[in-house]
């Protein structure tokens, strides 16, 4: 379910992009490249409301994509007037009751908490999301892997660096094809038995067909590692402020030991010039997912907020 009238489009990414850069949000959901990528899949509309961008989505996770809820209120300005602010979110709130669904606000950063007590005070209640935390980890020691924390991913990395000869670079829209049929024998290996896991992957499929159209002019950056001439692993990220590089997209040929730790390690040297901090997304609750992302060492976990509306 859409709730307002606005979708993630090219046209509008000048825009979009002047209320997501207005603000050091530092939350991996609040770029255009993470918008563009899974607005089909999140059911992403916006509109702008009092000054503020309001963008709205859907629960991915859900089986039957649950009930719609609301990034916080962006600013292009840098700055958050209370008053305005609690007018955005009630005026919001009336738009998710045309449609009668719940008035919610998911992914909000830690940092906008106190944004948003002191416009509503009282009058909010807000639950930390722990499977949406974002895990953001030092570029540097990507690169390097120094010392024991990162003793079994030196292990892997320097195993398929000694049996394997590769050649890494960037993706080009040229490419989107044999990126397509790499995408495709990659879930094809997975045998998934839920429904809606395999349509999550139909999902997928179609957003990366998207981006694989488009990664020039949204501004996708892309790494791509090929053993034998063929693509081996590639790399979907996105900048997220000036410091960070968000990695929306991972995927690697699992028969190759030690290629998951080569397309990341060769990432963040392609990166390394203009970014401190790597943004890895959320873990989504999955226990093996948390367990990989936690086997980096982050430097730190962005934490996000579920935010409600106390009843009177």
């Amino acid at each position: 379910m859409y709730v307002f009238n606005g979708r993630i489009t090219l046209e509008d990414r000048e825009l979009l992009e002047s209320y997501l850069n207005g603000f050091d949000y530092k939350t991996s959901g609040l770029s255009y490249t993470s918008l563009f990528m899974w607005k089909e899949i999140n059911r992403f509309s916006w509109e702008i409301i009092g000054g503020y961008l309001c963008i709205s989505g859907a629960d991915n996770l859900d089986p039957e994509m649950g009930d719609p809820f609301m990034f916080p209120p962006l600013t292009k300005t840098g700055e958050y007037e209370p008053e305005s602010l609690r007018c955005a979110i009630l005026e919001a709130k009336t738009r998710f009751e045309a449609v009668g669904k719940p008035f919610s606000m998911m992914l909000v950063p830690f940092h906008m908490l106190d944004i948003l007590e002191k416009a509503m005070p009282g009058e909010l209640a807000f639950e930390a999301d722990r499977a949406n935390f974002d895990y953001v980890y030092d570029t540097k020691e990507l690169i390097e892997l120094k010392g024991r924390a990162f003793h079994g991913k030196k292990n892997h990395l320097n195993y398929f660096l000694s049996h394997y000869e590769y050649a890494y670079g960037e993706m080009t829209t040229d490419m989107a094809d044999e990126a397509m049929d790499f995408i495709r024998a990659f879930n094809e290996r997975k045998d998934l038995q839920d429904p809606h896991e395999r349509e999550l992957l139909e999902f997928e499929e179609r957003a990366m067909q998207d981006v694989f159209a488009n990664l020039d002019t949204v501004g996708y950056l892309t790494g791509v590692i090929r053993i034998d001439g063929k693509i081996g692993a590639l790399s979907i990220g996105g900048r997220l402020g000036r410091k960070t590089v968000t990695v929306h997209v991972e995927k690697a040929n699992t028969e190759y030991r030690g290629l998951y730790q080569a397309i990341n390690n060769e990432f963040c040297k392609a990166m390394a010039c203009n970014v401190k901090l790597i943004n890895r997304e959320e873990d989504m609750g999955i226990p093996g997912l948390r367990k990989a992302k936690l086997s980096y060492n982050p430097c730190k976990l962005i934490e996000k907020y579920t935010v409600l509306l106390k009843q009177a």
